[in-house]
């Protein structure tokens, strides 16, 4: 279901449907007018000395664009999550589908795709300012390795689909269901291939400072989602909505069509690299090119990813365990799919935000880190996690109020319950409580990488992954013991919101000292400035919708999108007024960026 590969270097998330344009020819078209636009904003940044990262008229401009192709791309990944919800439901059917569509993912980043996102972005960098054909070698070398590489994992991993499944699934799940989700791996396990092209090709455009394209790529792989989701609704019709088992065409559908999206999501990017005087070359010359420099880097973050996978695989299991004993108890079903919908919710603000901002920002630490610039560096991350603070903060806690009903407008379709949609929103609420940390340990995280002090970013991250497990499987344990497989689900997302808050904490003060300082004083007093801000607008919230209780009826969705509208206007509006008083740069900023950006605006 992931419209790409998630990155297992920041977070552990479960592969959703949205890390993640109608046509090729649109998104080439679109992709290379927002990639050109980019280029001039890097070209202009290299010519001058950079201002802190944070706050940076380019960075901004950048992320802008880039949060443009981003909103498009996350809100087809809504619509794609919610077109699936009403096809397949959140019971144990659905998880099926999940597990042998999220295992393609899995081994990629298992394989290759860690290293990839954390290492090869800087090593590209580097090439193209030291060498005379601007990295284009180094470049062609790299995607034929890792292409040759993930085409033979790729043919491997069909075959032994079986073992795979066994690994991931439920030890309470029966024949049946491991019989279809295996059905479902052999047709979506080639994709490993295409996430690695995307990967590769989208870090290629990144290096040369073209953003766009990758931001909006995804939106080709979510439309063909869509289409394959409806084509299943009419096919299977209204059988669907108490099937237990799927016809071997029906699971054809599904397969097929998720894999024919993530190819083309790759393929995408090809029309775009020509239009940026890029042209891949097979080159099978290896040796001597300076990848065992970036494979000896790759090293630590390979042991990264089995550490994160090695957590993965438990949480995966916890969660189809918790579906498997909601249909044994007759009650609301609630597994993989539904905590995958929840993080579906949850990471929307992060890939907006974030993601944008960071994306922006890699190249740019890539080089002060480079030039041993601590000072500099220091001011790339402090400002990029001030940044970030001054939206994520807001988002986070209308989603504590809110994800109830943000679960049920999204999810309650089709083969999905009233019950069913709100267990969903109530685990987004949950994991919301830590979204912060979450994004400021991934702003965190690329400042290691930029280093390129990969051992430090493993050993923190087995802390993480430490801390997940040890806070996730008692609570959860402790829930299903009590008969309630749905606190199941909110017990492994309060386990995951605990752990970022501590290892945030580890990471900051571990990386503030190996480089000298991170402006954390300024980032604190910022950060705590906008928390207040926060905190009048979440009692201005539950204000307003303890008023409203007793004038909207329970109409189901109707009543919750009125809700949301009402409640978070109320919320916007206190966010943005506190922030003035409070005279938080950080939020005034971004809001004059926004309205400059829009009709008429200056």
């Amino acid at each position: 279901m992931a419209e790409h590969p998630t990155d297992p270097l920041g977070p552990i998330e479960p592969l959703h449907p949205g890390e993640p344009t109608s046509t090729t020819e649109l998104t080439a078209a679109l992709g290379g007018e927002l990639a050109g636009d980019v280029a001039a904003d890097s070209a202009a940044d290299a010519s001058t000395e950079p201002a802190p990262a944070g706050t940076s008229a380019s960075v901004m401009r950048s992320s802008a664009l880039m949060g443009v192709g981003t909103v498009v791309s996350r809100l087809g990944g809504v619509i794609r999550g919610i077109v699936l919800a009403a096809a397949l439901g959140a019971g144990v059917l659905s998880d099926a589908f999940s597990l042998g569509n999220t295992l393609p993912n899995v081994v990629y980043i298992l394989i290759i795709g860690g290293a990839l996102n954390a290492v090869f972005i800087p090593e590209l960098v580097r090439h193209m300012k030291d060498d005379a054909d601007d990295g284009q070698g180094y470049a062609d070398r790299l995607i034929t390795l890792v292409g040759t590489v993930l085409l033979l994992v790729s043919v491997i991993a069909v075959v032994i689909a079986p073992w795979i499944v066994q690994i991931y699934a439920s030890s309470q799940s029966t024949a049946a269901s491991l019989e279809l989700a295996t059905a479902f791996a052999r047709f979506c396990l080639p994709q490993i291939f295409f996430y690695g092209v995307y990967t590769m090709l989208s870090q290629v455009l990144n290096a040369r400072g073209h953003f766009g394209a990758p931001t909006f790529a995804p939106l080709v792989n979510n439309i063909i989602a869509i289409a394959t989701f409806s084509v299943f609704i009419a096919v299977a019709g209204s059988a669907r909505l108490t099937a237990t088992t799927l016809e071997p065409g029906q699971v054809a559908i599904l397969g097929i069509g998720t894999t024919l999206g993530v190819a083309a999501q790759a393929l995408v990017l090809i029309p775009v690299l020509v239009r940026a005087r890029y042209v891949w070359k097979p080159r099978f010359d290896w040796r001597g090119a300076g990848l065992s420099t970036a494979g000896g880097l790759a090293f630590w973050t390979i042991g990264l990813v089995l550490v994160n996978q090695l957590a993965y695989v438990v949480i995966v299991r916890l969660a189809t365990t918790a579906n498997v004993i909601a249909a044994q108890n007759s009650t609301t079903a609630g597994g993989l799919t539904s905590y995958t919908n929840a993080h579906l919710i949850f990471i929307l603000p992060h890939s907006v935000v974030t993601v944008s901002v960071v994306a922006a920002l890699l190249p740019r630490m890539s080089r002060t880190a480079h030039a041993q610039d601590f000072v500099g560096l220091a001011a790339d991350i402090g400002g990029g996690m001030r940044s970030v603070s001054a939206l994520i903060i807001p988002a986070s806690l209308a989603l504590v109020v809110l994800g109830t009903q943000a679960g049920i407008v999204l999810f309650n379709y089709g083969a999905t319950t009233m019950a069913e949609a709100e267990l969903t929103g109530t685990v987004a609420s949950v994991l919301a409580l830590g979204l912060l940390p979450f994004s400021l340990y991934y702003v965190i995280l690329r400042g290691w990488y930029a280093l390129e002090l990969t051992r430090t970013a493993f050993w923190i991250t087995v802390v993480l992954n430490g801390l997940y497990l040890a806070l996730a499987v008692p609570l959860f344990f402790w829930a299903v013991g009590q008969r309630q497989s749905s606190l199941g689900l909110i017990a492994l997302a309060a386990g995951y919101s605990g752990s970022y808050w501590i290892t945030l904490l580890v990471a900051w003060r571990v990386l503030s000292r190996r480089i000298g300082g991170l402006q954390t004083s300024t980032t604190v007093r910022a950060v705590a400035r906008m928390g207040l801000a926060g905190l009048v607008t979440v009692v201005a919230m539950e204000t307003a919708q303890l008023a409203l209780r007793g004038v909207l009826a329970d109409h189901g969705r109707l009543s919750a999108l009125l809700d949301i509208a009402l409640v978070g206007a109320v919320g916007l509006v206190t966010y943005l007024a506190m922030a003035r008083a409070l005279r938080i740069d950080e939020v005034t900023e971004m809001v004059s960026m926004l309205r400059r950006r829009l009709p008429g605006g200056r």
